[in-house]
């Protein structure tokens, strides 16, 4: 199982992927049955969850709603230290997930907007160095696991800086590696090349632990919240949850 889904997450084209994901997940689903973890996005239950990941992780993927660790963590933030359920928010979700894009659109506080320039999930097409609304338009913005793929990151943080409102928030996530600085070279354009630098064929850039303060550099300001550390082992257990994972907020700086 670990091979197989390691091989898919490679090498099938992400578009693809999304679009058929949800056929396949229903049968892993059905003979996975049980109480040991519990997903908080969908609210069902199994023995364990699937693998995931080109090393693929264990118990790691929802196979009813499709959430991964840092889903379900995040869910569990916007739930506990947000009033993004409740209050009336204007959303942006770039590269938007699979697991959030049908609940999010159910909840009738949210004006919900997703975004991409390539996701079929996605319902306007958009670059984020060139992001094609006015400034000050948003309350909320997502994008997680898209910087290490864009060609300018800080531009793109630039654009999140102008599109929020002066109270606005957003959710920006990526992969960080316990490396100093951040590695990027752009004359790596050999997909084999990027994978074993960065990753990932589709990464431009590996973060480190200045992943925070280079976002910065937008203009953007970024809180670095541990908010899992803040939870019981039995919770994080239960959800099946990234014990070491940072939840970045940035909010709209000068």
């Amino acid at each position: 199982m670990k091979t197989i889904i390691s091989f898919v997450i490679r090498y099938i084209p992400r578009p693809l992927l999304q679009r058929v994901s949800p056929l396949v997940m229903t049968v892993f689903s059905q003979f996975n049955k049980g109480n040991n973890v519990t997903c908080p996005v969908c609210e069902h239950s199994y023995k364990k969850f699937l693998p995931y990941g080109r090393i693929a992780r264990p118990n790691a993927l929802c196979p009813n709603c499709m959430a991964l660790e840092r889903h379900r963590l995040m869910w569990l933030f916007l739930k506990n230290n947000t009033d993004f359920f409740t209050a009336p928010l204007k959303v942006l979700h770039v590269a938007p997930e699979h697991c959030f894009i049908d609940r999010f659109e159910a909840l009738d506080n949210l004006e919900y907007i997703t975004a991409d320039i390539e996701s079929p999930l996605a319902k306007v097409k958009m670059d984020v160095h060139n992001i094609p609304f006015p400034e000050n338009t948003f309350d909320v913005l997502f994008c997680n696991h898209v910087l290490e793929h864009v060609n300018d990151d800080i531009k793109a943080c630039q654009e999140f800086n102008r599109v929020l409102k002066p109270n606005g928030w957003g959710i920006l996530q990526s992969p960080i590696y316990a490396i100093e600085p951040t590695l990027e070279d752009h004359s790596i354009t050999d997909p084999a090349e990027r994978e074993k630098l960065f990753g990932q064929r589709d990464h431009v850039r590996k973060y480190g632990k200045d992943y925070a303060k280079r976002l910065r550099r937008s203009g953007l300001t970024i809180e670095e919240n541990k908010f899992v550390k803040e939870l019981s082992s039995e919770i994080v257990e239960k959800y099946a949850l990234p014990a070491e994972e940072t939840i970045f907020v940035c909010r709209k700086g000068n």
